[in-house]
């Protein structure tokens, strides 16, 4: 595969925070090049925004089954898709895009419910085609980083993972149109903040650790009368080996911004990293000693060098990590090692944590299994 990889955009329509995003990260390294998209169900609305994205008008389609059917019929059609719509809307992408042949770059949750995920998953073994999930922060160069330093063992074996993630924006009863369908069960799924932002906070623990969840225990619920889904929740994890963990993700915290942090106790060491901060982690030593380690350091793994794009105390953020991962998925699609894009097997446990999650608080079950 040589030149610039071409992109279609499903969702990201006018008005769109996410799709934008998507397409600034997509083309930052140069390797990737949005020249088509369904951007709305309404012809008209997807026409306005390929105007704004910039794109050629005849490839601004009014529905995502015309612009896989015209684009299969161009030498120079789309090689891959993002999905970038509300949930509900997943599953239907991603199924036109597998039946077309066509690579998908997803954003999370992988789809609105858990036999939704699963159905994908069976349509990925029966027709593979390279599929990425957008758990953006495991693109951070320090994310990485540590990832690494668990894995080589410099703070000893995992005992202690807390993981956090505050918001405040659902705070109060009108929190405009961004929580429309977040909040509607029949475009959001059976998640509210779980499959928001607590799929994200779950990922990050097991992407960094490399342990996975085994059991866990839940409490979602709705604190602003009249939603019907979790605006709040908790849950204590047990990982497989014996580690204990806490996970929390609230999207009604008064003034908090987007608050993304973990902690790693291990035998001999812990790790400490906040999104809101994202070019530094604390490495703290069981003598009582601390390091901070910075983005673009000397000694700093390849892995981590690799998604830094800029000098020492030059910050880099969300749009950096989001295009590490759609460089990641570059590599693979050119058939190159390396790639760190979350898959189907991560998307399959985010659903499965919500699912499990959701039943187990409702009925009051405390410690149930969690097996992915």
């Amino acid at each position: 595969m040589t030149g610039r990889i071409r992109m279609g955009l499903i969702g990201g329509g006018p008005g769109s925070f996410i799709g934008p995003v998507h397409r600034i990260a997509a083309e930052l390294d140069g390797e990737i090049a949005l020249v088509a998209g369904s951007f709305s169900r309404d012809a008209a609305r997807s026409a306005e925004a390929g105007r704004g994205y910039g794109i050629d008008p005849d490839r601004a389609y009014p529905s995502v089954e015309a612009m896989f059917a015209a684009e299969a019929a161009r030498a120079d059609g789309i090689q891959f898709v993002t999905i970038a719509s509300p949930n509900f809307h997943h599953l239907p992408a991603a199924r036109a895009a597998i039946a077309a042949g066509v690579a998908v770059m997803s954003d999370k949750p992988m789809t609105a419910t858990l036999a939704e995920a699963r159905e994908l998953a069976g349509l990925l073994e029966d027709a593979p085609v390279p599929y990425g999930l957008t758990y953006t922060y495991s693109g951070y160069p320090l994310v990485r980083e540590m990832r690494e330093r668990v894995a080589a063992g410099a703070i000893g074996a995992v005992r202690k993972v807390v993981v956090e993630y505050n918001q405040g924006w659902l705070a109060g009863a009108g929190a405009g149109k961004q929580a429309e369908w977040r909040l509607d069960p029949a475009r959001s799924g059976e998640g509210g903040c779980i499959a928001d932002i607590g799929v994200h906070a779950f990922h990050l623990a097991e992407f960094v650790t490399g342990l996975r969840v085994d059991r866990i225990n839940a409490d979602l619920g709705t604190v602003v009368p009249g939603r019907l889904l979790d605006d709040d929740c908790q849950m204590f994890l047990r990982f497989a080996g014996g580690a204990r963990g806490l996970l929390m993700a609230s999207q009604v915290m008064t003034g908090e911004g987007n608050d993304l942090a973990i902690r790693i106790y291990g035998e001999t060491g812990a790790l400490r990293w906040s999104q809101e901060n994202p070019n530094r982690f604390e490495w703290l030593r069981g003598d009582g000693g601390m390091e901070i380690v910075r983005a673009a350091d000397p000694g700093l793994s390849a892995v981590s060098m690799r998604g830094t794009r800029l000098p020492g105390g030059h910050p880099e953020g969300l749009l950096e990590s989001l295009a590490n991962l759609y460089r990641d998925f570059a590599m693979q699609l050119r058939g190159e090692p390396g790639s760190l894009v979350p898959g189907a097997e991560d998307g399959l446990r985010g659903m499965a944590l919500v699912a499990t999650a959701v039943t187990a608080s409702r009925e009051g079950r405390g410690w149930v299994d969690f097996t992915g």
